[in-house]
């Protein structure tokens, strides 16, 4: 799904269409419906009590910084394959770790970048701490992250599956 290295996303092809056709439509359908819903709104009158322009104009703002969050992403892209099914950790794959080896603390999550977060899964960005920490072992492994007051933790990687979703 999607690794950043030096600036660089790596996409599966799927995710680079999807992203690809959600910019489409922001900068083209998306666009025009909000200009007419702020020019209609603007004819109402007396903008500074008009509570329909400013929030068409709040939702202007939110559409337009997803344009150039998108338009950044694609821009960084490189298309590729799934990750392999091979036991390694990387980024597009659900992974289940146990906290210091106790095999019945674990957590089950997707290693992935925001754009894949959804609400079947728990989803952890291959830049976090944990992310970093977790990418490259094998299952079986066991892997340090830094936690935020600075110590270490250990978990074992319990499995480490391509995502399906």
């Amino acid at each position: 799904m999607t690794q950043t290295s030096e600036n660089v996303t790596w996409l599966t092809q799927e995710a680079y269409n999807k992203l690809k056709a959600e910019l489409e439509y922001l900068t083209g359908p998306a666009r025009a419906e909000i200009s007419a819903k702020i020019a209609a709104a603007r004819e109402e009158g007396d903008l500074r009590e008009n509570g329909g322009y400013h929030a068409a104009k709040e939702e202007q703002g939110k559409q337009e910084l997803r344009v150039r969050q998108l338009t950044q992403l694609l821009e960084s892209a490189k298309v590729g394959e799934a990750p392999a099914a091979d036991g390694a950790v990387a980024p597009g794959m659900v992974v289940t770790i146990a906290f210091d080896g106790d095999e019945d603390d674990t957590l089950t999550f997707l290693l992935a970048s925001r754009e894949y977060a959804s609400a079947d899964i728990e989803t952890y960005s291959p830049q976090s701490p944990l992310g970093t920490g977790v990418i490259g072992h094998k299952v079986g492994e066991d892997a340090q992250y830094e936690l935020p007051n600075g110590k270490k933790a250990s978990v074992k990687i319990l499995k480490a599956e391509p995502y399906e979703g």
